[in-house]
């Protein structure tokens, strides 16, 4: 069956339309082109197109201008109305003396902001700064600044508190931040704004620390340590009856305002790296072997247990030897750090004699020793093994060290405890720990007739005694006598200075398997005749046969109080 063909009327001028005659036509004119008509469908489809966006737009507007018309205006006032934070000036931190050690920038070092013209949305954000004396980073710390999101969103809106007092006074010296409302127009320029809460400025905070006292200590610690080669130091002075601490720095030290700034990130990288780690505050948080410095309560247990008259004389040869507990052929020897002859008790703490302390620590021969059970007892009666139980400035105290027992080494070690390692402990080795803060706490009870006291770095605070120590007064007397003899014919005589009686107690702690390193102190207190100050001095890590050590800074920390703050002499 033929298919019949759709066929469509032919226009007159389209009868004459050839290939020959199309060279002739103004083709740019559209001439000799056959036209042809728009189909309905095209049409349809595009009147459908239309009708449909236009449906759309309607129901659009009907959900925006009816359904949801409320929603949306209020969302718009909201957009134009705009609360910003008014950033509470932080509290100033001052020493005891009102000397500022931390305060805000002034507000006319940053740029102007808020006039009813400007378009800048930006709170005012003062900048902390911090006094340039050295040896003050590790008591003050540093603190992080307001900090908003890429959308402008403020996710922390005050100063925090990073370390040291910004961070343990914190909430004192932070305040309370306020709010401005601000109304912008569509291009985000500031048409009007009212502040809704004004800030609250942060409280100051009056350290009981002596800037001046301070930084020198740090000057002193950094010139002997850096002269003879030891790692690190710190040290602490402190007020034997109120817990003031006067003084109380640690090298090396960070910057609390690059901390603070967190402009140089090339510097911040490098102090983070530092294997000399700056950031480790060694007064609080550093864990030391004590040696020697401990022996004064090893002789105030001895008396107090009757162990030993102080009268009686013990004779020393340079070392003392015991049956080999393995080995009964052979004997184990304990060596003194020089032969010194014959000694009392008092000319025993001020020799530093190892051997006496052997002896009356854990018994020889004839001799009835205090045994570790008794030298932990009254060790812990002066803070050591322990944090402060509830002091209110326990930011002071870190980690509660170790007093070595037959318990701490059967779960150390899993072995049995023997003779040797009570005298070990008796002169402040083996496995013995103590923070500087334990020091410092521990001889201001002993300058004080047994007060252990909290520190505090609060000037004006009230003191607060956490126990006294059981023992006579007359023991104390005896220590006292001793230490004094130590700086005038003993171990540290370096403090026998004319300008003050200073009685103190040495002491150098061996390190490591090969004994190649030290840890050199020196502490005690004065005025002798009535204790006023105690003090702690630690050099970390220098060689053995470092003849300058702790007592040497302290001597001229000494010097240069008696020369720029006499005060704390009379």
């Amino acid at each position: 069956m033929r298919r019949i063909r759709k066929s469509r009327e032919i226009d007159p001028d389209e009868i004459m339309l050839d290939s020959s005659n199309i060279p002739n036509f103004d083709r740019d004119q559209f001439e000799g082109r056959i036209e042809k008509s728009i189909s309905r469908m095209s049409l349809y489809l595009l009147g459908g197109t239309f009708a449909a966006i236009a449906i759309i737009f309607i129901v659009q507007a009907v959900d925006m201008q009816i359904v949801h018309g409320d929603e949306y205006m209020n969302r718009s006032e909201r957009n134009m109305l705009r609360p910003v934070p008014i950033f509470a000036g932080r509290g100033v931190i001052t020493d005891r003396n009102g000397i500022e050690l931390a305060w805000n920038a002034p507000a006319d070092m940053v740029a102007n902001i808020g006039s009813p013209t400007s378009t800048d949305l930006e709170s005012l954000v003062s900048t902390r700064e911090y006094a340039t004396s050295t040896g003050l980073s590790h008591i003050l710390g540093y603190v992080q600044y307001p900090s908003k999101d890429n959308n402008g969103f403020y996710y922390r809106e005050d100063f925090q508190g990073v370390a040291g007092s910004e961070k343990y006074f914190d909430e004192q010296l932070k305040g309370v931040s306020g709010s401005r409302l601000v109304e912008v127009d569509a291009r985000g320029k500031i048409v009007s704004e009212n502040i809704v809460r004004p800030p609250s400025q942060g409280q100051s905070v009056a350290l009981s620390i002596d800037s001046r006292v301070q930084s020198a200590l740090y000057k002193n610690i950094r010139d002997i340590a850096t002269r003879v080669g030891f790692s690190g130091g710190a040290g602490v002075v402190i007020d034997v009856n109120t817990g003031e601490v006067l003084a109380m720095t640690s090298y090396p030290e960070y910057s609390s305002q690059v901390m603070s700034d967190r402009d140089d990130q090339k510097v911040i990288r490098a102090e983070l790296n530092n294997p000399a780690l700056p950031f480790l505050n060694r007064a609080v948080d550093g864990l030391y072997t004590p040696g020697s410095i401990v022996k004064p309560y090893i002789a105030l247990g001895v008396l107090s247990e009757g162990i030993i008259d102080p009268n009686t004389i013990i004779h020393t040869t340079g070392s003392i030897s015991i049956p080999n507990p393995y080995d009964d052929t052979k004997s184990t020897i304990f060596r003194d750090w020089k032969n010194l002859g014959s000694l009392d008790l008092r000319h025993a703490i001020a020799m530093s004699s190892d051997v006496y302390f052997y002896t009356v620590g854990g018994g020889y021969k004839d001799e009835k020793g205090l045994g570790i059970l008794n030298i932990d007892k009254y060790l812990r009666m002066f803070g050591f093994g322990t944090t402060t139980l509830d002091g209110v400035d326990s930011v002071l105290f870190g980690k509660a060290g170790t007093i070595p027992t037959p318990e701490w080494k059967k779960a150390t070690f899993g072995e049995s405890w023997y003779i040797g390692d009570t005298y070990h402990t008796a002169i402040g080795q083996y496995g013995f720990q103590v923070t500087l803060m334990q020091i410092i706490r521990g001889v201001a009870a002993v300058a004080n007739y047994g007060k252990l006291l909290t520190p505090t770095i609060l000037k004006d605070a009230t003191p607060h005694i956490e126990s006294t120590v059981p023992i006579a007064k007359k023991n104390f007397d005896i220590v006292h006598e001793g230490m004094r003899l130590s700086t005038q014919i003993g171990t540290s005589v370096a403090l026998n200075v004319p300008y003050v009686k200073i009685a103190g107690k040495s002491g150098t702690a061996e390190l490591g398997v090969s004994k190649d390193k030290v840890n050199s102190w020196i502490t005690g207190f004065w005025p002798y005749d009535a204790p006023k100050y105690a003090f702690v001095v630690m050099l970390e890590r220098g060689s053995v046969h470092n003849l300058i050590g702790a007592a040497a800074a302290m001597r001229e920390q000494l010097d240069w109080m008696n020369e720029n703050t006499p005060e704390y002499f009379r």
